[in-house]
């Protein structure tokens, strides 16, 4: 799409010209009762509850009431302000067992996203020019079925496909997953969370036997030492830094990371290893423990498996060898091997420099190997402990019907279709039989011409896939692609053929469930703009309109879904079926899983494996464990230098598709696309501070502001990932189990925008 097409899809966005484009309500009202029942006339015609009316009637007009922020999975709860029905301010909850009372720049700003001025407000249909014109929701939703069935018949079942997120509430993602693969027909289908979370799902489950996160926040408070890898936490997820400040123990906090973050600047120990050298690291800091006699043999014996296989693995992970091969010192991997033998209460946390690995699974097990080996596991202070990075990305693990059977069940597994299809009333043949194909293989699809639909919800992977040059070219292919999103200005959004307007956060009700497993509450405060709909009330419609309605009958509202979703986990490790519903949630300040009938409520902070029992079949844990693989990119002499990507502020989110609506956040970071350099190589280059340069991969080019400052080692560069272009230099290598990208490191030279040689 051209620039003045993206203009065009702007204006068509406009509230007031929608309302002018408007059938007569007598009119409309006739149209949709005959093709579709009182349901669609309910939806698209009623004001006041589904996305063109105030707050619901649950709420007073001028009430304070708690809502979970839709921003990181934190999870914060936030006191949202109420005059005369509308939000007009919101401050953080003292009491909220998450934030205590705390709130990162995003949180403050929350709502001024919603009130953005290119919203998506009227449905946008391609038209014969190539442009998006407004249509009614009849005409939208006429032409997704149509255009979707007609596919299916040319190509077959598995022609089409979804997209899922982690950002829209539990109760829509598990509307969406069953509608599209038990009444749409669908075989694939994933979710934006394979960006972010894959890794630590896939290595949790091989080692506990299941998703399982085992913390809670208030471990940050009591662990004497904390190792962090490849997370900067007081930028990416600021409220568990303040959690961590609140330690009174005067923990050690040990930084593995190559760049010095501002994490790392505060820490008492930085390990500025070479890039993508940390599952070597791991098990050499092993090895030390193993050496030395630092281990649990008493916890190892009652509680894992395979541990003598993974200490005969790491014999040969010597200080020398990993020395030479991570840049450390062997004197300071004898000092991390000694700090952690110290600790009385030692945590492991991970985030996205260890999930977006091309190894990411087997460096994730392997700081699990070390929490299992020594015993800091099921305590407080303790655990391996992976930090989720969307608001609902664990809501997506668990219930999104994607890639995984509801509740951590398996499509491949009769007894367990045959339970699922017996909870939801349901024919147990519509419950696909094979797993989906992962993001990236839904993507690899598309090029082999096997994909040639598209439904893509809440994510703009225009913006945010690696290698993002071959997917603008991928997305152009597709027959018929959907965007249904709140924005109808995305990079993905602008390359729709239909695009379908949908609620915000705040603008409609569920649950998120956050890092620790808590599951939160979502309120409706804000009326969606123009005909902008909630995405659980734009799923009714689709079952609707395909003619698969009568599948979810029961599937009336968030809350009566909350309620199936009980049902689907019950006896699952994620059981929630003693929670009553949402106002239990609200009351308490949300709730961890698991948490079964006839559970009591003792605590607001539980965490898992305190009796050293697994979800394995032995109960046990096992250790996982590989010789590490060769960077899929490394450096050479006509790409000689690393480039680094991740969070650029504290003020900044994913693709600023929300961040950049607000002028406070745009102030906090620079509007320019900047590259990190050391002074080094600045040098050698004869970059000058601020000077534009030019960085290359082989895959493009693109230009940024210099930067040089010592936070990063000659040989490497550090670009933010929020920029749009960033990702067009990423390497598009995956992890070979949990499908996740590894956006970490790729080969790049740079060189002064003027030099051409």
């Amino acid at each position: 799409m051209t620039t003045s097409d993206a203009s065009d899809a702007s204006d068509a966005s406009d509230a007031s010209d929608a309302k002018k484009t408007s059938p007569a309500p007598k009119q409309a009202d006739n149209l949709l009762l005959q093709r579709n029942g009182p349901l669609t006339r309910e939806l698209l015609l009623t004001p006041g509850e589904f996305g063109l009316g105030r707050v619901p009637a649950r709420l007073k007009p001028d009430q304070t009431t708690t809502v979970v922020c839709g921003f990181c999975s934190t999870g914060c709860g936030l006191n949202v302000h109420l005059k005369d029905g509308e939000a007009i301010n919101l401050s953080p909850n003292t009491d909220y067992p998450v934030n205590l009372g705390m709130a990162c720049p995003k949180g403050w700003e929350a709502l001024t996203p919603l009130r953005a001025t290119d919203r998506a407000t009227t449905p946008l249909l391609r038209n014969a020019r190539g442009k998006l014109e407004r249509v009614e929701w009849d005409v939208a939703l006429r032409t997704f079925v149509d255009r979707f069935k007609a596919i299916q018949e040319a190509h077959g079942k598995e022609s089409i496909a979804f997209i899922s997120t982690g950002q829209i509430v539990t109760e829509e993602m598990a509307f969406l997953g069953a509608l599209a693969k038990f009444g749409m027909g669908m075989l694939h289908g994933d979710g934006n969370t394979r960006q972010c979370m894959a890794t630590a799902v896939v290595a949790y489950k091989e080692a506990f036997g299941f998703d399982a996160p085992p913390y809670t926040y208030r471990d940050f408070e009591e662990s004497d030492v904390v190792v962090l890898v490849g997370s900067n936490l007081c930028i990416a997820h600021p409220i568990m830094w303040e959690r961590l400040c609140k330690n009174k123990n005067r923990p050690e906090i040990l930084v593995v990371d190559p760049r010095k973050t501002e994490t790392a600047m505060a820490a008492t120990a930085h390990y500025a290893l070479k890039p993508k050298s940390d599952l070597t690291l791991f098990y050499g800091i092993a090895h030390i423990l193993i050496q030395r006699g630092w281990i649990d043999p008493g916890y190892i014996e009652a509680h894992t498996v395979d541990f003598e296989a993974f200490k005969a693995h790491v014999a040969d992970f010597t200080p020398a060898r990993v020395s030479e091969a991570t840049g450390l010192s062997e004197a300071q991997l004898a000092s991390f091997a000694e700090k952690i033998h110290n600790g009385k209460r030692v945590s492991f946390w991970w985030t996205m420099g260890v999930n977006q690995s091309h190894e990411g699974v087997r460096v994730a097990q392997s700081l699990i190997n070390l929490a299992l080996m020594t015993g800091n596991i099921g305590r407080p202070g303790t655990g391996a402990n992976s930090i989720t990075g969307q608001c609902n990305a664990m809501g997506s693990r668990m219930f999104s019907n994607t890639t995984g059977l509801f509740a951590g069940h398996d499509f491949t597994k009769e007894e367990h279709r045959k339970k699922i299809a017996g909870i939801l009333g349901i024919p147990e043949e519509v419950i696909p039989t094979r797993n989906s194909l992962a993001y990236d293989q839904i993507i690899e699809g598309i090029l082999k011409g096997k994909i040639k639909g598209l439904w893509i919800i809440a994510t703009n992977p225009a913006h945010s896939w690696i290698n993002q040059e071959d997917l603008h070219e991928l997305l152009g292919r597709l027959e018929f692609l959907v965007v249904q999103d709140m924005y109808a200005t995305t990079e993905t959004a602008e390359r729709a053929h239909l695009v379908l307007p949908a609620a915000s956060w705040a603008e409609k009700e569920g649950t998120f469930i956050n890092s620790e497993r808590r599951i939160g509450l979502v309120k409706k405060v804000a009326r969606a703009p123009g005909q902008a709909l909630a995405d659980f009330h734009i799923f009714q419609l689709v079952a609707q309109y395909w003619g698969c309605g009568e599948l979810f009958k029961e599937w009336k509202s968030p809350e009566a879904v909350f309620q199936i979703l009980k049902r689907l986990s019950k006896g699952q490790p994620c059981d929630i079926t003693g929670i009553d519903g949402y106002t239990m949630l609200d009351e308490r300040g949300g709730i961890q899983w698991p948490y079964p009938e006839g559970a009591a409520f003792e605590t607001n902070e539980r965490r898992l494996f305190e009796d050293g029992q697994y979800y394995r079949p032995d109960q046990k844990a096992k250790f996982a464990f590989q010789a590490p693989r060769q960077l899929p990119e490394p450096t050479d002499e006509q790409y000689p230098l690393t480039l680094l990507t991740g969070r650029g502020s504290s003020s900044q989110w994913h693709t600023q598709t929300r961040t950049k609506k607000s002028a406070v956040l745009q102030r906090l970071y620079p509007k320019e696309i900047y590259v990190e350099l050391s002074p080094v190589d600045a040098k050698r280059i004869g970059i000058e501070m601020n000077e534009w340069v030019v960085i290359a991969s082989r895959r493009a080019e693109i230009k940024a502001r210099a930067f040089v400052t010592n936070s990063v080692k000659p040989g490497e560069i550090f670009v933010p990932m929020h920029y749009e272009i960033t990702n067009k230099l990423t390497f598009p290598a995956f992890d070979q189990y949990s499908r996740q990208p590894s956006y970490k490191a790729c080969a790049v030279k740079v060189r002064r925008e003027e030099d051409r040689g």
